[in-house]
């Protein structure tokens, strides 16, 4: 059989739909049955018949509109007994449905799509282990828009009791990354429990959403080159990764610390940064000299990346549309460039979030409290 897609309702609230909606029915068949009757037994007009039926089976006590025959009045007590049992069932079934929580379920559902609805230039995670969870904590302290996709229920409830964005589905299916709203979003992570499922989903995204920034986990060199050649822009191999990260903890203590600092932390000033260079910038045909980017904002331009592989830093090379100018500076000065650079998505950013990441200056600690 195959699944279901995620865009539909759950089968609970559908079976709930499909209660309502037989209720519906009902009472929609026993206003024409009644309506028939009294036209056919009493000779009343439709308008007449169809007021008949509506006070006989709401029961306000309305006088009959002409006087009724014996046989009108047995049928308008069959009619009166429909009616109240009809409206018997109406009341425990929304009883059921409210007690059983199926409103409130049903509530949040409907507000979490409007949420997604309403998603642009957000990040997609795909699979809620510990590094999916990781993941989302570090985007949530950046104050940056994305979506969880997640089919295991227990990860599932754990997302959204951290108050995660989710989407309850497969993420390697098309139609849970659609209703996730992969064609307006900026980027995605693969963090699910088999290379074999992140190269599914980088191969599902590729093919969605071409312009996508796809960051994909892998546990063998094998499966590295694969999800390169299925559209991964990186690939990171948490092995190789705590290898390197923990050797250069050992080996250069203090210059991790500052890049941690720098890119993660919320209390120092500095704070490293990628700046997109748009077309329409003054920047661009300018080499970093002419630019004299340090003067006019106070921010350290380190490197330029280009294309994705090309790094450079040296003083002539010249800005080129869409370029990355990676940054160091205050929240300030940055937001000078980004404005020179006319990067309107970090513009965006660093306006929502005037004190957030960029907060005070204090002095940068080690761990384990060293100075």
């Amino acid at each position: 059989m195959p699944p279901i897609p995620s865009s539909s309702p759950p089968v609970e609230e559908r079976d709930w739909r499909r209660s309502f909606l037989r209720i519906g029915g009902l009472v929609l068949l026993i206003l024409t049955l009644g309506t028939l009757g009294y036209r056919w037994l009493e000779g009343y007009s439709w308008v007449d018949a169809l007021y008949m039926t509506v006070i006989t089976l709401s029961t306000v006590g309305f006088g009959e509109v002409y006087p009724l025959s014996q046989t009108g009045r047995v049928f308008t007590i069959g009619l009166i007994v429909l009616g109240v049992g009809t409206a018997a069932y109406l009341f425990t079934t929304l009883t059921d449905y409210i007690v059983s929580g199926e409103l409130e379920g049903t509530l949040e559902r409907r507000r979490r799509m409007a949420r997604l609805r309403q998603l642009h230039q957000h990040y997609l995670i795909g699979g809620f282990g510990l590094v999916g969870e990781q993941v989302a904590s570090e985007l949530a302290s950046l104050n940056l828009p994305f979506v969880v996709l997640e089919k295991d229920p227990e990860r599932l409830a754990r997302a959204r009791r951290c108050g995660y964005l989710t989407v309850e589905g497969d993420p390697t299916e098309d139609e849970v990354l659609e209703e996730a709203r992969i064609q307006q979003a900026r980027g995605l992570v693969a963090v699910l429990d088999t290379d074999a499922d992140n190269l599914f989903l980088v191969l599902s995204a590729r093919t969605l959403n071409p312009r996508l920034f796809i960051v994909a986990q892998a546990v063998s060199e094998a499966t590295e080159k694969k999800l390169y050649k299925a559209g991964a822009d990186r690939v990171v191999s948490p092995y190789a990764m705590a290898g390197h990260r923990i050797t250069s903890v050992l080996v250069r203590p203090y210059v991790v610390s500052f890049l941690d600092a720098a890119l993660r932390s919320e209390t120092l000033e500095l704070w490293l940064e990628e700046v997109r260079v748009a077309e329409d910038s003054d920047l661009v045909g300018k080499s970093l000299a002419e630019a004299d980017i340090r003067a006019r904002t106070g921010a350290n331009v380190l490197a330029i990346a280009r294309g994705g592989e090309q790094i450079d830093w040296s003083p002539t090379v010249r800005i080129q549309p869409n370029d990355v100018l990676i940054v160091l500076g205050r929240r300030d000065q940055i937001l000078k460039i980004a404005r020179l650079a006319r990067d309107e998505r970090l513009v965006q950013l660093l306006q929502q979030t005037p004190e957030g990441r960029w907060g005070r200056s204090r002095p940068l600690r080690l761990p384990g409290g060293r100075q």
